[in-house]
């Protein structure tokens, strides 16, 4: 009985929508995270009757025909890409994208991976680097003797050092863009790495056209919605039991058909 497959696909299909809810809640707090949406298609189709073929060798048409699905699978899981609500922290470091855009961080293979989460520190060097002490691309160096670090809208990054009038510049960071954010692969550790589905990055100053500005003493929270993903998580708990019921009647049927032929 082709029900009990189909039915036994809704359940796996299901259990990844459930998979992807759990990642979500679980990372409500993590600074930066994009929440996930499982997506799904339909499978193959088998053919009782064709439609638009001739009606027993007349010349009337079938209209509808008859097809029967073979059931559902996972299309994708697709992150939104929708910008977070910005936290004050009050760390000089901390660093939020408002709008659209990417930090670059060179990792210590000197491979470019990029990231929404701007909770910088300075390490040994005066470097600022992530929490994982993987460097900001273009570097910045702090002296050791700045009094005050000052991060413009647009990325300029500048020191007061004693003994000098104006403030010193330390370097000009700058953001990446996606043309396809959702291709971008997740790595773990709150990094994306650019695939061929996002295409590559187009770098630019921050609050240039397309470009998201730089708030300085913030950082993005979770997209996550903790009402939206309650919601989903009922949805799919009552899609998963409504395909479970489906394999019992399945299964009660082939049990009366057995029970006939005994």
């Amino acid at each position: 009985m082709r029900a009990l497959t189909i039915a036994a696909t809704g359940m796996a299909a299901q259990e990844q929508n459930l998979e992807v809810i759990a990642n979500n809640i679980s990372n409500i707090n993590t600074t930066g995270f994009k929440r996930s949406r499982a997506e799904f298609t339909d499978l193959i189709y088998q053919s009782e009757r064709l439609m638009g073929v001739a009606s027993r060798g007349r010349d009337a048409t079938v209209p509808s025909g008859a097809q029967i699905g073979l059931g559902v699978r996972t299309a994708a899981i697709r992150t939104v890409q929708i910008q977070g609500a910005l936290t004050n922290t009050g760390n000089t470091l901390d660093l939020a994208i408002n709008g659209r855009g990417w930090f670059q961080i060179t990792t210590p293979t000197g491979t470019t991976v990029y990231t929404r989460d701007g909770s910088f520190n300075t390490n040994a060097n005066g470097q600022i680097v992530t929490n994982d002490g993987y460097s900001l691309n273009p570097a910045v160096t702090i002296p050791p003797n700045a009094t005050a670090i000052t991060i413009s809208q647009s990325g300029v990054v500048s020191a007061t050092i004693p003994g000098q009038t104006a403030p010193q510049n330390l370097g000009q960071i700058t953001i990446a863009n996606f043309v396809n954010e959702a291709g971008l692969m997740p790595l773990g550790g709150n990094l994306y790495q650019q695939t061929a589905a996002s295409g590559t990055p187009t770098t630019g100053v921050p609050g240039d056209t397309a470009f998201g500005s730089i708030q300085q003493g913030y950082v993005e929270a979770s997209n996550v919605d903790p009402v939206m993903e309650i919601t989903n998580l009922i949805a799919a708990q009552r899609a998963y039991e409504m395909n479970s019921k489906v394999i019992q009647a399945g299964d009660q049927m082939s049990g009366t058909i057995s029970n006939l032929r005994g």
